[in-house]
């Protein structure tokens, strides 16, 4: 039996842009960010698994181009997603156009990895079952925002996650942003949010803060990331997912939670600086740490 270092399961979304300066077209999601950005590190033991209509399939063409693995689960329609930005790139407006299939506990049968990141983009993509029966192949790595979103219409609502506190004791590693955080919590604190989502059960609570950077809670221990500053901010879009590919990827070659979490920032400061995922070279995140 094949098991991949780290897995990263999510929908390829079809992505429309819309900025001041212009609007675009692409791919996108979790799944989209991760794979492209990972293909630049090593993915020689990476597997993505995605679910998304016949019709978008040059998306998954495109991935596997650059030597990726990728398992497809058939799905009706795709993910479509319209994200409105506005001068601050931190604020954003979003509608879904369209949905994909959730994943099921059946279509993941076959996916053995020792780490799991679920890139959840709406909140009913993994079921509580899923969350179960995936913890107890590997190590469980959630992006809360999936699960902080939920559709009405074409229009996304901001909501708690019902099942929080049962999932929580399933996931190993929680990344959230400050946002998503106060939702989760009701604390605008972070490091007091963070001490509350340990308590429910998350080994690693990874917390970014945009532009203050980012905060690691693990082993009863706070750790500061910093945020290099980009030369300047092109698109945020794809950042939060550019990070957990960083830290997912040390974590798994043995790196402490601080040298992982600042290699992770360093990767989103050249994400930043482009349209469309992170192009970027293992040296050139090393060099931006080095600078601090």
């Amino acid at each position: 039996m094949n098991i991949h270092d780290l897995c990263c399961i999510g929908h390829i979304t079809l992505d429309k842009i819309v900025t001041p300066k212009r609007t675009i077209h692409m791919p996108g999601g979790t799944s989209f960010y991760f794979a492209h950005a990972i293909s630049h590190l090593d993915a020689s033991n990476f597997q993505l698994v995605t679910a998304l209509a016949e019709s978008e399939m040059a998306a998954v063409d495109d991935i596997r181009s650059k030597g990726i693995e990728v398992k497809v689960l058939p799905s009706a329609h795709s993910v479509y997603f319209e994200n409105t930005y506005g001068e601050n790139q931190d604020n954003r407006t979003q509608r879904v156009l369209a949905k994909a299939d959730p994943f099921t506990v059946e279509g993941l049968q076959d996916v053995n990895a020792r780490i799991y990141h679920l890139g959840s983009l709406l909140a009913d993509d993994f079921s509580l079952e899923v969350v179960k029966y995936l913890s107890t192949k590997g190590i469980l790595s959630v992006d809360a925002q999936g699960y902080l979103r939920e559709v009405r219409g074409e229009k996304v609502f901001a909501v708690d996650w019902p099942e929080k506190q049962e999932a929580l004791k399933y996931i190993h590693i929680l990344k959230a942003n400050e946002h998503e955080t106060e939702v989760l919590t009701g604390c605008k604190d972070p490091r007091k949010a963070a001490l509350m989502l340990a308590d429910w059960g998350v080994k690693e609570v990874l917390l970014t803060l945009g532009s203050m950077g980012s905060v690691i809670y693990a082993d009863g221990e706070f750790h500061e990331i910093p945020a290099y500053p980009p030369t300047e901010v092109v698109d945020a879009t794809g950042c939060g997912d550019t990070y957990m590919v960083g830290y997912l990827y040390m974590r798994g070659k043995g790196a402490s939670y601080k040298e992982a979490g600042c290699f992770a920032a360093a990767m989103c400061t050249i994400k930043l600086e482009a349209s469309g995922p992170f192009d970027g070279t293992e040296e050139e995140v090393w060099e931006i740490v080095r600078k601090g």
